[in-house]
């Protein structure tokens, strides 16, 4: 189920996740690298909610931004 909310929700919910997590969205990405290969969208939303406790909408905008910055390196 990819993300149902707006560019400018999600860009919104990017900014927030350092100050409501701890870490750097950067860090996150890392992290979602270097977990599970999940296929889709909703598993490594619920994986990345249940094994490190974040909140269903940090999650999918981190998953979604993710799945945007892979997509943007395999059209290079």
């Amino acid at each position: 189920m990819p993300p149902v909310f707006s560019e400018e929700t999600h860009r919104n919910l990017l900014a927030r996740i350092p100050h409501c997590t701890g870490r750097e969205v950067s860090e996150w990405l890392r992290t979602v690298e270097d977990g599970p290969a999940f296929f889709r969208f909703d598993e490594k939303v619920s994986w990345l909610r249940s094994e490190h406790d974040l909140a269903h909408g940090h999650a999918k905008a981190i998953i979604h931004e993710y799945d945007l910055r892979r997509a943007a390196r395999k059209l290079r």
